[in-house]
């Protein structure tokens, strides 16, 4: 028994994108969800901007969550509003409602980007032994580490 294996090829990402396959439709609708988000964020008070998000659209119904379930009662007494403001954008005229869910929401936070100093005498050790090294790779390695030596504070 032989196993055949299809050969793909791969394809540049501005072709994937261009065509007119799910790809493309995927993040046609995914740049809609976001106009949305910032639309209506914009639209609504200060305090409960951060809280509210688009999590789709679905059969003219956007979907719209919160980790609070007052947030999205104020929103239901706002939805002719609501509905009036996402009509202004294009592509969204077909909206005819909002389906509203309290879930938990985590919003991406990036990592605390973890930075370390040298101090100045260990700056100056690395750079002592980097004059010393007749290895050009570890000399150009330990100049690198001396750099990162803190500056003098005054």
């Amino acid at each position: 028994m032989s196993i055949k294996v299809k050969r793909s090829h791969a394809q540049p990402i501005a072709r994937l994108l261009s065509k007119s396959g799910d790809i493309s439709q995927l993040m046609r609708l995914s740049r809609l969800i976001d106009q949305a988000q910032r639309h209506l964020r914009a639209h609504l008070p200060e305090e409960m901007r951060e809280h509210i998000f688009v999590g789709g659209f679905r059969d003219g119904r956007l979907t719209v969550i919160s980790g609070q379930a007052s947030w999205l009662t104020w929103l239901r007494f706002e939805q002719r509003r609501l509905l009036e403001l996402l009509h202004q954008l294009p592509g969204f005229e077909g909206v005819n409602g909002f389906t509203f869910k309290v879930r938990p929401v985590r919003p991406i936070v990036a990592p605390a980007r973890n930075t370390r100093s040298l101090s100045l005498n260990a700056g100056k050790t690395l750079a002592d032994c980097a004059e010393d090294t007749t290895n050009p790779a570890l000399k150009r390695a330990l100049e690198r580490l001396a750099s990162h030596a803190r500056p003098p504070t005054k």
